[in-house]
């Protein structure tokens, strides 16, 4: 029995890498690999952004993978939530998805985005989150750099946050929250309905959990 394991390349890497080794998990990754070897020889670990892991997961490319309850929810994939394990970028707490305006924009509320622009990576998302409150906005896909859409190709952006420092820094005004989101590990419905392989997911999440304890202390 092998179980792929994906993890997140990107922003949650070098976090998520950390937390595996304080599980007891060696993990390596040679430059320009997406490989990482893992010193456990029944799994096998692919390097995924994201934004795809849960497809990848759903899909049966991955037993498992760490990744975002909002890629989860973006993706609207069925897959089945195992553990959550609460860090991030740069700290072991929950982000932010929130809408954010330049300081000097008129906008307040939600109901002020009303026909306006909205530039974000979580299209998906941004735009049930708005339809639930009523409004009807143009929803723009960002990929990255997204302050930067404001206030000339936007008039309002949808940002991931852990501590606000960057809208700060980019003299940006939080309006609302969409969404708050955890790290999780989740699973394949397949894998998950074999044995063996539900034995080794729950192995590994014990772990984790266990490490995350640990930090907490």
């Amino acid at each position: 029995m092998t179980l792929k394991l994906g993890l997140p390349k990107g922003s949650l890497e070098e976090a998520t890498i950390d937390l595996f080794r304080r599980a007891g998990f060696l993990i390596t990754i040679a430059p320009r690999s997406y490989y990482p070897a893992i010193d456990d020889p029944e799994i096998e670990c692919l390097l995924v952004r994201a934004q795809e892991m849960a497809r990848y997961v759903e899909d049966g490319a991955l037993d498992c993978g760490i990744t975002g309850y909002d890629w989860v929810l973006e993706n609207k994939a069925d897959v089945l939530p195992v553990t959550e394990l609460v860090y991030a970028k740069r700290s072991f707490s929950s982000v932010r998805w929130v809408v954010a305006v330049p300081e000097a924009s008129p906008l307040r509320t939600v109901a002020d985005l009303e026909g306006k622009i909205v530039a974000t990576e979580l299209v998906g998302v941004t735009r049930r989150w708005l339809a639930e409150h009523g409004v009807t906005a143009k929803v723009e896909f960002s990929w990255g750099a997204t302050e930067s859409k404001l206030p000339e190709r936007s008039d309002a952006i949808v940002e991931v946050t852990e501590t606000g420092s960057s809208l700060r820094a980019n003299k940006l005004r939080i309006v609302d929250t969409v969404l708050e989101s955890t790290t999780q590990l989740i699973a394949n419905v397949d894998a998950w309905a074999d044995a063996a392989k539900r034995r080794k997911i729950e192995d590994v999440s014990m772990l984790l959990q266990g490490a995350m304890t640990a930090l907490d202390k």
